[in-house]
């Protein structure tokens, strides 16, 4: 039998783009994955996160009135997230769920940015034009003031070290469990919630000190490392600046999809049983956020064009999925 193992050379070699320190490790990368998610749907379903309690939540939110093209951007972008749920509920069916895995992480993310999308939009008729201006926007408008609800409202407000140790403090007092493990219950994925957040937090101080290094003001220290007074003030400011949300989650999410190297989700042969029961997983967080996007929608739009809206698209809809049956 070959002794060839393109695991075991990408480890030790790299590849053209990656040195090996950056090949991950399949025992981490692969178990974090599937863990955020399933941690996620343990939590929707157990709050209970459907339209009706969403409806409850923003009972106190006021309607807005709308003009024509922020009715229609709102609506656009629900339809949206309503057909990449469609999409993965119709590839939760796939047998062997390691041949749908990365496109299933992929369309998840797209519903996600696209309920996210309809938020903003009927918050205050704005649309933010790239990715990472969505995210801030989504954390300004609704994680910060605790609009967001359960389990999407966690956010750290700044990534100076002190501070995310102090925010982290209350999320990891929740429940404590590590990535590495399929969570159970409640307690359990409140700690894997925490966990992804603090390795999303050190992820993007990581991005933050690259960036640093790039700027004038860096050179201009004569340094290549944060040793000093000069170049951690430097680092702390960009770190001040910067604050983490759920979008941005789902962003660092999709990109691992995106962009990381193919043994990811497509090697190993232990993967399809790992997966299982990770396209359904993906279908409850999406329907859970979406479901949370929808009620405050409706709640900005008003009783009369939610229903129209719906009904409309009830009638006219090209995907199997019953928006009436979801956000009625």
């Amino acid at each position: 039998m070959s002794e060839f193992s393109l695991y075991n050379r990408m480890r030790e070699h790299g590849t053209l783009t990656e040195a090996p320190s950056d090949v991950p490790d399949a025992r981490f990368a692969l178990p974090s994955t599937i863990h955020w998610i399933r941690a996620l749907a343990i939590l929707v379903k157990e709050l209970g996160l459907t339209f009706r309690s969403a409806r409850v939540f923003y009972a106190n939110v006021q309607r807005r009135k709308l003009s024509e093209r922020e009715l229609n951007s709102i609506c656009e972008q629900l339809l949206f997230a309503l057909h990449q749920l469609a999409a993965l509920k119709a590839i939760a069916g796939t047998q062997n769920k390691a041949d749908v895995a990365r496109i299933g992480i992929v369309t998840w993310y797209y519903g996600v940015y696209g309920a996210a999308s309809a938020m903003i939009a009927a918050a205050d008729g704005s649309f933010p034009e790239t990715h990472a201006a969505t995210a801030q926007q989504w954390d300004r408008q609704f994680a910060t003031n605790g609009s967001a609800m359960a389990p999407f409202g966690d956010r750290l407000s700044s990534l100076v070290a002190a501070n995310v140790e102090l925010e982290l403090a209350p999320i990891r007092a929740r429940g404590k469990h590590s990535l590495a493990i399929k969570p159970s219950d409640a307690k359990e994925a409140w700690g894997c919630i925490a966990e992804y957040l603090a390795g999303t937090a050190d992820w993007e101080q990581w991005n933050i000190r690259e960036r640093v290094r790039e700027t004038r003001e860096f050179k201009d220290l004569k340094t290549d490392s944060f040793r000093t007074g000069a170049a951690r003030t430097l680092r702390d400011k960009a770190y001040a600046r910067r604050s983490i949300a759920f979008l941005h989650e789902a962003a660092r999410y999709r990109g691992k999809a995106n962009y990381r190297d193919a043994i990811y989700l497509a090697y190993g042969r232990s993967v399809p049983k790992l997966l299982d029961d990770f396209i359904d997983d993906l279908v409850m967080v999406l329907s859970g956020f979406a479901a949370m996007a929808a009620a405050y929608s409706a709640t900005r739009m008003g009783s009369e064009l939610w229903t129209a809206f719906l009904d409309d698209l009830e009638a006219k809809r090209a995907v199997s999925l019953s928006p009436k049956a979801l956000w009625s």
